[in-house]
């Protein structure tokens, strides 16, 4: 009589980000707090420079979850301190005891850093195209091109950026944002205003996000001249902008950064919840997230025509699309008139039934059954020859 094997689990999860663990609460974190929950899951943020030899910290910050931050010696060029992760990580690939793990790519710039790694399978999420954002590096288009060649599945993070990729890869899917519902839904329900937004005038109209090259900057400046009465709130972080540059007045609030459980009492008690995009390179794939989790917090919204948010929710009446700032500045108002009205209610009927199929459960879980899916023999090497990544 011969015993049963244990059922091994599922695969260790490498990340290779660009992102911050604890910058704004997005995408990456969605997905790999849910990877989480059934594998242990390593997310790799960008090195931190400084004094003393290169190690690997390590923070555990759910169950599952590790944050590997790389501290690298000051003075390295770019190509010395990618070669320094990639052997820090293939320590703690030993050190961890993964005898079989995937890769997870968000930024094809940090591909060097997998030189000595063995993956079962590599995953491209590619959630923008970040390419076309200001200073993006030359080379980047580069290592996506030998991103493609090399990863076994492809996720974009909206249906525009599928349109764009899916002829480069035999196996690429659309995942558009999702959204958690019931965090977000609190905002129906009555919160104590935060500190900082109690003293501000009505009626508001608020936008929170990374503050950035994709804000049209003078539709707002223009908007918040002409309507002195409103009051418009900006969440989160100015980034690779000059703050100099953001709009100024009386009427305009600049908060800051907030964590992801502080955003529903915030947004309780804004009026209207504003999508005010510029038409750039920058935003010519973005799926914004923002557009579920204003919809759940049952707000009335307002958009720019981009494209991911005019298909699904402007084409079905449950965002307002509207560019120049007349046009815009006629559909915040129409927002705001409309606002508890049996129409409103009516919108936040099919809203909830829209949400309902959209996610981060079930979107996790479908990206989920493709890795599974893949289910091959890992690969004895992983080398990297890149054109132009050494440059």
């Amino acid at each position: 009589m011969s015993l049963a094997r244990p059922v091994p689990g599922p695969p260790g999860l490498i990340v290779l980000a660009h992102l911050r663990w604890s910058f704004v609460f997005q995408r990456p974190q969605h997905l790999m707090t849910r990877a989480a929950v059934t594998r242990p899951v390593y997310y790799v943020e960008e090195p931190v420079f400084s004094p003393g030899a290169d190690r690997l910290t390590l923070r555990r910050e759910a169950a599952g979850l590790t944050i590997c931050t790389p501290h690298l010696r000051a003075g390295q060029s770019a190509t010395e301190a990618q070669a320094c992760t990639a052997t820090l990580l293939s320590e703690l690939v030993e050190a961890e005891d993964l005898p079989e793990y995937d890769l997870w790519v968000y930024t094809p710039m940090e591909l060097p850093v997998a030189d000595q790694l063995s993956p079962r399978a590599v995953i491209y999420d590619c959630m923008d195209e970040l390419a076309n954002f200001h200073g993006a590096a030359p080379e980047l288009r580069v290592r996506e091109a030998e991103l493609f060649r090399r990863a076994d599945v492809v996720f974009t993070g909206g249906q525009q950026l599928f349109e764009a990729k899916s002829a480069r890869h035999a196996n690429v899917h659309a995942f558009p944002s999702s959204v958690d519902t019931a965090h977000f839904r609190q905002a129906r329900s009555p919160l104590a205003e935060p500190a900082d937004q109690h003293a501000l005038a009505g009626p508001r109209f608020g936008f929170a996000g990374v503050i950035d090259e994709r804000l049209n900057l003078d539709l707002l400046r223009r908007l918040a001249a002409r309507r002195p009465e409103w009051h418009f709130v900006f969440l989160g972080p100015v980034v690779k902008i000059d703050p100099a540059t953001l709009p100024q007045g009386p009427n305009m609030h600049y908060l800051g950064m907030k964590s992801y459980a502080e955003l529903p009492a915030y947004l309780a008690h804004w009026d209207v919840a504003l999508l005010p995009f510029a038409h750039n390179e920058a935003t010519a794939f973005i799926s914004p997230t923002k557009t579920p989790e204003y919809l759940a917090a049952g707000l009335p919204v307002v958009s720019t025509s981009i494209h991911d948010v005019v298909q699904p929710y402007g084409e079905q009446g449950l965002v307002q699309i509207a560019d120049g700032t007349a046009a815009f500045e006629a559909a915040c108002a129409a927002a705001l008139a409309g606002w508890g009205t049996p129409a409103a209610q009516a919108t936040l009927q099919r809203v909830d039934l829209l949400l309902a199929q959209q996610s981060w459960d079930r979107t996790w879980a479908a990206m989920d059954a493709h890795l599974c899916a893949l289910g091959r023999p890992g690969r004895a090497e992983w080398p990297l020859i890149l054109a132009g990544a050494h440059n």
